[in-house]
């Protein structure tokens, strides 16, 4: 079994730009993107000691990742009172934006909006995905059935297509 440092250094050289993504998913403050990275890749290092291989170091990586953003979400949330809303609720939320010219970086921004006001389990699917796991990695990363992660996907890309569809449409 390889050591500690030498698993985090491996996987810091493969995903360590998948985990900035996902940091900054999960946190558009820039000071707060960084120290939540910094925390994952704490968690990472720190999770290595216990690391079997049971399972891939990717599905490793992610689970550990995005066990770390769920928490700084519901951490946050809590002291914010911002509310999170499922994806029963998410077509109430009102969509951000307001430019009738769309770029690619004005479409992201938007995207990032919208799973940022996901729950944890939404985020970590979609994030997950858009990043080309398939449905059962993130059934394993996330403990939630292939099922399941199917119809979450399904769901939120659906929202996605009326909201980036209805902001072309309407002009926002």
């Amino acid at each position: 079994m390889a050591s500690q440092d030498a698993l985090y250094e491996e996987a810091a050289g493969e995903y360590g730009a998948a985990l900035e993504r996902l940091a900054g998913s999960y946190e558009f403050d820039r000071d707060k993107c960084r120290d939540l990275l910094q925390d994952i890749h704490l968690a990472i290092w720190r999770s290595f000691e216990g690391f079997a291989g049971n399972c891939s170091l990717r599905t490793w990586v992610y689970r550990v990742a995005h066990n770390v953003a769920a928490s700084h979400v519901i951490r946050h949330q809590r002291a914010s009172k911002r509310p999170l809303v499922s994806l029963d609720d998410v077509d109430d939320v009102p969509a951000s934006g307001h430019s009738e010219e769309f770029d690619r970086q004005q479409s992201l921004e938007r995207l990032r909006e919208f799973i940022q006001q996901l729950k944890p389990i939404e985020r970590q699917v979609i994030l997950l995905y858009l990043e080309g796991t398939d449905a059962a990695g993130i059934a394993e990363i996330t403990g939630i059935s292939a099922g399941n992660v199917a119809t979450k996907i399904h769901r939120i890309k659906k929202i996605l297509a009326g909201r980036f569809g209805r902001g072309a449409r309407h002009g926002k």
